[in-house]
This record gives C-alpha cells, sequence and structure tokens, in this order.
C-alpha cells in the first residue's frame, strides 16, 4: 500500500472514496480538484453537487487529508503536487459524452492533455509513484454495438458465445465511431499504457463500467444508478434515452477501490489495462432497476422515453477475469445490497446525520 498517495478529482464521486480508503488506513493522502463538475456538466444543479458536498465531507470527516484547489491542465502546478507522492490515482476528468460534443475541446483538454500532465509528473518524480488511471468503456466505441444481441424481453444480451463472459480487454478500439469524450479518453488511456510499457513509470488504465455507491448525485449526463435511485426517491420524473432493455454491469464503489489498491500495492509486472465491473453476475437493465428500486422503495417515478443518444451502447458487460488472476480481486457487493447501501446513505443524509 502506498505511503503518500494523491487523487486527482478527490472531490468527485470515485475520487473522494478513494481519499476515504486510504485516509482510513492511516496513509497520508493529498487531494487536488479544481471543483467544477457542476459547470461541466449540462444538468448537474445544487441538489446534486458531488464536488462540493464530497470536499466539505473530506474537510470535515478527515482533517488530516491536504485538499489543494488545482486544475491537471497547469502543467507546473501538477507537477509540483505530484512530487513527494508514491502513488497517485487519477480520477480527475470531464465525465460525460454530453458536454463532450457540445465542447469537445475543453473535454480533450481536461481528459487528454490533463491526463499527459499527471504521466509527465510522474515521470520526474524523485519518489517514482505508480500511476492508476480512471478509464473507461467508451474507449471501445462503436464496436461494443457490433457485437450481436438478442431481445430477452426487458433486457438486451449477447448473442455471441465469445462474449459469455463480457467484454474483454482484447476487443479493438479501432475503425469504428467514437464520440469526443470516447476518444479523449482513449488518448489518455494510450498515454498510460505507453509510459508504463516504456517504463518510464508504473502504470495502468482501469476501463470501468457503471460506478455507484453512496456521495454520488448522479444526473442525466452522468452516474445513471445514482440519477435512477435519486429521481425515485425525490418523485421526480425520469427520461429513458432508448427502450429501457440495455444493459450495463454495475460496481459498488468499494470494490472499485479495492481494485486499485490491488494494482497500487504491488504494480510490477502487471497488465497495463484492466476492465473493471460488476462482470456478468452484477448486471442489470434501466427497466430491471426500476424494478429493483420499486421493490426496495415501495415507489416507481413517472418514466418518458427519447430518440437513443449519441454513444450509447445496447450491451456492454465487462470481462473481468484478467482483474481477478492479477490482481485476485473481484467484486463482493451485490447490486441488491449496492442499492440498500445507498438507500441507507440517502436517508442518514437527509436526516443530517
Amino acid at each position: 500500500m502506498p505511503d503518500r498517495i494523491l487523487v486527482t478529482g478527490g472531490a468527485g464521486f470515485v475520487g473522494s472514496h478513494v481519499a476515504e480508503f486510504y485516509a482510513e488506513r492511516g496513509t497520508d493522502v493529498t487531494v487536488v480538484d479544481n471543483l467544477s463538475r457542476a459547470d461541466t456538466l449540462d444538468t448537474a444543479d445544487e441538489a446534486r453537487a458531488t464536488g462540493a458536498y464530497n470536499w466539505n465531507y473530506l474537510q470535515s470527516e478527515y482533517p488530516d487529508v491536504d485538499l489543494v484547489e488545482g486544475d491537471v491542465r497547469d502543467a507546473a502546478f501538477v507537477e509540483d503536487v505530484v512530487a513527494g507522492h508514491d502513488g497517485v490515482v487519477h480520477t480527475a476528468g470531464q465525465v460525460a459524452v454530453t458536454a463532450s460534443l457540445s465542447d469537445p475541446r475543453t473535454d480533450f483538454e481536461v481528459n487528454a492533455e490533463g491526463t499527459f500532465n499527471v504521466l509527465e509528473g510522474a515521470r520526474k518524480a524523485d519518489s517514482d509513484p505508480a500511476v492508476v488511471f480512471a478509464s473507461t468503456n467508451k474507449v471501445y466505441g462503436d464496436n461494443v454495438n457490433e457485437i450481436p444481441i438478442r431481445d430477452e424481453g426487458d433486457r438486451y444480451w449477447y448473442d455471441d458465445p465469445d462474449f459469455e463472459a463480457g467484454v474483454p480487454e482484447s476487443l479493438s478500439i479501432d475503425q469504428c465511431e467514437h464520440t469526443p469524450y470516447g476518444v479523449s479518453k482513449l488518448a489518455a488511456d494510450l498515454y498510460v499504457q505507453d509510459y508504463a510499457e516504456r517504463n518510464e513509470i508504473d502504470a495502468a488504465a482501469f476501463r470501468m463500467s457503471c460506478i455507484y455507491g453512496p456521495r454520488q448525485f448522479g444526473n442525466e449526463d452522468q452516474g445513471w444508478v445514482a440519477h435512477f435511485i435519486l429521481s425515485t426517491l425525490r418523485d421526480e420524473g425520469l427520461t429513458i434515452f432508448g427502450d429501457g432493455k440495455q444493459v450495463r454491469d454495475v460496481l459498488y464503489v468499494e470494490d472499485l477501490v479495492r481494485a486499485y489498491d490491488a494494482f497500487l500495492s504491488d504494480p510490477e509486472g502487471k497488465s497495463t489495462v484492466y476492465n473493471v465491473g460488476g462482470g456478468v453476475d452484477r448486471t442489470t437493465s434501466l427497466l430491471e432497476l426500476l424494478d429493483l428500486l420499486e421493490d426496495q422503495t415501495g415507489k416507481r417515478t413517472d418514466i418518458t422515453f427519447d430518440e437513443w443518444r449519441e454513444g450509447d451502447q445496447k450491451v456492454y458487460v465487462s470481462d473481468v477475469h484478467r482483474a481477478k488472476h492479477e490482481l485476485d480481486w473481484e467484486p463482493r457487493i451485490s447490486l441488491s445490497e449496492g442499492v440498500s447501501r445507498y438507500l441507507s446513505w440517502h436517508e442518514d443524509c437527509e436526516a443530517g446525520l
């Protein structure tokens, strides 16, 4: 386990849980964030201000965590803040496909250039930090939709035996349509691989599926599991883009952070890319999640349907065999338990606890 960890985007949902994980274990933690998330998401509002909430949460619950306001696009700042750390978890990024379509330049500067700055900072640091990069399944682009699927009623599923375990890291990233978000994250992903393969630093890109858990305030642009839960609890109507049969594997955030730590604690000789998600045992369609929420809350919010959105995937499920084999890791929290934990957190949050 690293002795001194830097978390970029540490006021974000995933980043704040990384910071908490290491702070609980006595590691020196530095969090960097520019607190811009609400400005980059079209449908964000004050009631779903993830960055502000988590910044205040860390400040209150973990006063020994060093909170630094800064931007990964500032190369000199990044080089300075990385120095002295022996582990970096890089979660800072522009997180929404929709925002990348309306403002691709900012998307590129944050995701591609920002990651390059982190890698350069790590390469130059005398402390020789290992780096984990929060990548995405969107790097595979529309190749995911070339896999045959079948309709199983309330969900789609793969209709090709080669993908019974989900999408492996070997699926092509080439010769298909992407979105600006997918391209910027892919550029960053490739830089991570290159720096690692040339032995400049120890690093790995974790291509994440749908991550959810407490302190996530989802919206239409990003964080759909939390968005569905919050909309149900608040009796706010939901728009489903597509028919609701699209399937994702979902992973509770605690399980994701354990995967990161498994790499950082022993990075030597490891792969440079991992698909990480709930795998075939933790999948849900949008419609099935609504059923689960009704079972656990007794409520079902109003639904309207709209056209499919650019870059959407009808089925995406991670093949997590590589992470299981190399990192001795596997998910522990079921979807039902994870949703129950989110609901408990939300109840405490509403009660001011």
